[in-house]
């Protein structure tokens, strides 16, 4: 794993920026994954299509959609692509490495739940979450 953390924009919206920013016909499903989840102690948040960007993964300490975040793309070989200002930097370092590797070993499913799981049912989603593998 690379330990050099690329952030590639200055700002990173909150969730209620990127919901408000979402036009009347966007339809996307969301969910908020705790440690009995993921392995990270912090609050990951996966969606489906939603925004002008690819497949990402948004980050907090805790949940709330005021939270500051990040963001990790999700891809075979994941990088940070947006921080927050305010999101903690000693939080950061310790949550980014984790949220790394957590999609590394899950970007095909998270992936396939971005472009696709809209259209799930839930006992499809059920299934989705069940089958991540944590870090």
């Amino acid at each position: 794993m690379n330990d050099n953390i690329a952030v590639w924009i200055d700002r990173e919206p909150t969730l209620d920026e990127e919901l408000s920013a979402l036009g009347e016909e966007d339809i996307f499903e969301m969910a908020n994954l705790g440690e009995a989840h993921t392995g990270i102690n912090g609050v990951v948040t996966i969606t489906t299509a939603m925004g002008r960007h690819g497949p990402r993964i948004k980050c907090y300490v805790k949940p709330g959609r005021h939270q500051p975040s990040f963001s990790v793309a999700v891809a075979a070989e994941p990088r940070v692509v947006a921080k927050s200002n305010e999101f903690d930097d000693r939080a950061f370092a310790r949550m980014a490495p984790l949220a790394m590797e957590w999609v590394r070993l899950n970007h095909e499913a998270l992936a396939r739940f971005w472009w696709d799981g809209a259209d799930w049912l839930m006992d499809e989603v059920e299934a989705f979450v069940a089958s991540l593998k944590k870090v």
